[in-house]
């Protein structure tokens, strides 16, 4: 089955090519990150106007890498959330265009969805059941993923999110935006010093929050410029890293052991997080646990994970109605 994969939630406009889900033909990314950067984020009005003027030729991109014209496409999947809603409709409503004019089956994607399916793209012989832990910009969740579409939700965060508790720290101490790469290379120069909080919440509990850490790096800053005392950033960086890097690795590694499985599967934009990635596979391998992340450039929003899932999504329940409407808050 030839997909053509449409991706548009935030400020990536993105296409791709693949072959049953997993054989990737092409993937095209166009992004914004200069365009947003001067702002300190994402300007969804600004997204959505450049994802209206990128998406053509994105495609027409795809296409011609793949070697295959729009007759060879067999199914057209586009993510329908969860995301802006502005950037989303500029995808979602592009495929369904598309769909409809081939007289193709359409598939509307949950973007969270695909990120965990970003990894059967790198693991041609990755199967569930697995435990999956997605971080990324606006979520966090510790996933048992039962089968290709059957998850259940373990834990999810309670407010901020692993990726954009990296964002707001790194504006706080000035790196700019992206945050997390930033962070992410700085913690690797620094020494965990500051004595950041863990929170691990309820003994029983799989859910995170990231806000009274977040809070925590801001006092200590203030605090350090009402003294009068030097800010070494790469301190601050390493410290607060590894406060989020406990509670994402001892919750995931815990949970693997509680449902006695064999497998973590890493996913969304943090696991491109060199640090996350050490952390995970260091101590999986001391209770036998595998680790999987897929390259960075399938971490971060791309339109081949999105693929992959719509692959999953059309042998499981078929085709969508073309009447289905984009979700800025689509949970999985």
């Amino acid at each position: 089955m030839n997909i053509l994969a449409i991706e548009s939630s935030c400020d990536e406009t993105a296409a791709s090519v693949l072959i049953d889900g997993r054989t990737v033909l092409s993937n095209v990314i166009s992004s914004q990150i200069d365009v947003h950067k001067q702002f300190g984020g994402v300007v969804p009005e600004i997204a959505s106007r450049k994802h209206l003027e990128a998406i053509c030729t994105v495609v027409e991109q795809a296409l011609e890498e793949a070697n295959m014209s729009f007759e060879d496409i067999d199914l057209v999947g586009a993510t329908r959330g969860p995301g802006l809603i502005g950037a989303l409709l500029v995808g979602l409503s592009y495929g369904k265009g598309l769909a409809y004019s081939l007289a193709k089956p359409f598939v509307g994607v949950n973007h969270m969805q695909g990120h965990i399916c970003a990894n059967y793209i790198s693991y041609v012989d990755l199967e569930p059941p697995f435990v999956s832990l997605v971080v990324s910009g606006g979520h966090t969740y510790l996933i048992h993923v039962k089968d290709y579409i059957d998850y259940e939700i373990i834990g999810r965060t309670r407010d901020d999110a692993a990726g954009e508790a990296f964002d707001k720290v790194a504006r706080t101490i000035g790196l700019g935006y992206p945050g997390g790469p930033k962070i992410d290379a700085l913690a690797k120069k620094g020494k965990d010093n500051i004595d950041f909080p863990r929170v691990f919440l309820e003994e029983d509990s799989y859910d995170f929050s990231f806000s009274g850490l977040k809070t925590a790096v801001l006092n200590y800053i203030n605090s350090q410029k009402q003294k009068g005392l030097d800010i070494v950033v790469e301190d601050v960086a390493t410290s607060f890293q590894t406060a989020v890097l406990d509670v994402l690795v001892t919750k995931s590694i815990k949970l693997t052991n509680e449902l006695h499985l064999d497998k973590i599967v890493l996913s969304g934009g943090v696991a491109a997080n060199d640090g996350l990635r050490e952390r995970l596979e260091r101590e999986g391998e001391v209770d036998g646990i595998s680790i999987y992340y897929p390259p960075k450039i399938l971490c971060t929003d791309n339109a081949a994970m999105i693929g992959s899932a719509a692959y999953y999504q059309y042998e499981k329940y078929g085709e969508d109605d073309l009447n289905i409407k984009a979700n800025p808050n689509l949970g999985l």
